[in-house]
């Protein structure tokens, strides 16, 4: 009895797994992507930082976007608490559909309280971020991206950010 279900268990998680598609590839209708992901990032003095960020790209080939993403962040510390929003450009570039490599400029608008000296200003900083990271498909069309992206034009002493590295989960739909 044990070798009739082993038996039977193999050949329907063998048919289960094989299957196919036949028939013309699904025609795709729009070269346009969507998305948006989550950043998350810590620092000394018990710097936190959570943001937000949507996206709306448009694939030039079938491994290069190009698009523009927004961002609104929060960010607070023992020190200053800010909020800041952005805008800009950017481009990824996926390679083996599991894999990407992308830069993003942001131009931020930020609100900064300094907590020690209950001193208050709203400032403008531009932030450069290059990285990449790891895709997991979802969907037909769908992929989960996991990732780091770093601000090469952070500045330890002059930035309201506190730290460059940016690490960040993001989605994106019609790759």
């Amino acid at each position: 009895m044990k070798k009739i279900i082993i038996s039977m268990m193999l050949i329907i998680s063998g048919s289960v797994f094989s299957q196919v598609s036949v028939g013309t590839p699904v025609q795709e209708n729009s070269k346009w992507t969507f998305g948006g992901g989550i950043g998350l990032g810590f620092g000394s003095n018990s710097a936190f930082n959570l943001s937000a960020s949507p996206r709306v790209g448009y694939r030039l080939t079938d491994d290069l976007e190009a698009g523009v993403i927004g961002s609104v962040s929060w960010q607070t510390s023992d020190y200053y608490k800010s909020t800041m929003f952005g805008v800009g450009p950017f481009v990824n570039y996926y390679f083996a559909r599991s894999f990407y490599v992308g830069a993003n400029y942001q131009h931020y608008f930020v609100d900064y309280k300094d907590k020690y000296y209950d001193y208050k200003y709203n400032t403008e900083e531009n932030a450069l971020y290059l990285g990449g990271g790891y895709m997991q498909r979802i969907g037909n069309n769908s992929f989960m991206q996991l990732g780091l992206m770093y601000n090469v034009l952070w500045k330890q002493n002059s930035s309201v950010f506190s730290s460059g590295l940016i690490p960040n989960i993001g989605f994106v739909v019609g790759l």
